[in-house]
């Protein structure tokens, strides 16, 4: 879905919640809840054992004294504050397939977003540039998941990019621990510290977002390329295998850079491509989430 198309009126919305609500109905609200764990257990009451009940759960107080044998029950301390950091620089208007980065951003955080409302969770948004151009505290409700789409799709003022900054910000802003989702082509070095201290704070989520042109520039002749972020014009030469080949290596190399990074770190990361379905990668990212925890 081309950018333009999100952002014509003000139905962009609905259209984006009713393009979502499949998913989120049918294949994340489950995985969701699954894979995100409350903070701890809170006491609910004592009940009259029953047949399955776990016998560690006995309150042999209450079983002594009525002669009865009873359990305590315990629920989910379930509220959890999830966040999104979005970056919104002119890299993420590229795409050469079926949509742009961007929009796939969009799209992608509307099915998280909408799976934290489901279950009861406070959402939050910051959309990043060179500067932190938005922030929205995190509230529950859908009104608010519609609130924090529709801010999504605002367009950004900066066009470059700074991670680091955007995390340094987030980290003073948000000081209780969080499951935080940063979503980005991550184009950007020196990521090291910044990430290091967002995963010790909160539960840190690396979404990157790729097109297929940056793995293969195809064979065109004589390509005019613009840095979306700098403005800086450069002529390529597209005939010659050699430099197909150093900048199918260079881009290589930057996100084996990323994949080392961020499992050095133990940051989830989960890969997403312009031309691929994006619930594929999604869906693999939970289930594998909650085999890691037992689920």
């Amino acid at each position: 879905m081309p950018l333009p198309s999100l952002l014509e009126d003000s139905a962009a919305v609905r259209r984006l919640e009713i393009m979502t609500r499949r998913i989120v109905n049918n294949v994340m609200a489950g995985e969701y809840h699954s894979a995100f764990k409350g903070q701890g257990m809170d006491f609910h009451e004592v009940r009259e054992y029953s047949m399955g009940d776990d016998v560690r759960h006995i309150d042999w107080n209450v079983s002594a004294r009525t002669g009865v044998p009873h359990v305590k029950r315990y629920v989910e301390q379930r509220e959890l504050t999830v966040f999104f950091a979005i970056d919104v620089s002119a890299s993420s208007i590229f795409g050469s397939e079926k949509r742009r980065k961007r929009p796939l951003a969009a799209i992608v955080t509307a099915v998280l977003a909408f799976s934290a409302i489901r279950n009861n969770d406070r959402v939050g948004l910051m959309l990043f540039s060179d500067k932190v151009e938005h922030f929205v505290p995190p509230k529950k409700g859908r009104k608010h998941g519609l609130r924090v789409i529709r801010d999504l799709l605002r367009e950004p003022e900066g066009r470059g990019t700074d991670i680091t900054s955007a995390l340094k910000t987030f980290n003073k802003l948000q000081r209780r621990k969080c499951i935080l989702f940063v979503i980005s082509d991550f184009q950007q070095e020196g990521l090291r510290r910044e990430l290091a201290v967002a995963a010790r704070r909160h539960d840190l989520i690396a979404i990157s977002v790729n097109d297929p042109r940056e793995f293969s520039i195809p064979n065109v002749g004589l390509l005019t390329l613009e840095d979306a972020e700098t403005g800086n014009i450069v002529l390529v030469d597209t005939t010659s295998s050699r430099v197909r080949a150093t900048l199918a290596e260079r881009f290589k190399k930057r996100r084996e850079n990323l994949r080392r990074l961020l499992s050095s770190l133990k940051i989830d990361h989960i890969e997403l491509r312009t031309d691929q379905d994006f619930s594929v990668p999604l869906i693999n990212f939970f289930t594998a989430r909650i085999k890691r925890a037992g689920g």
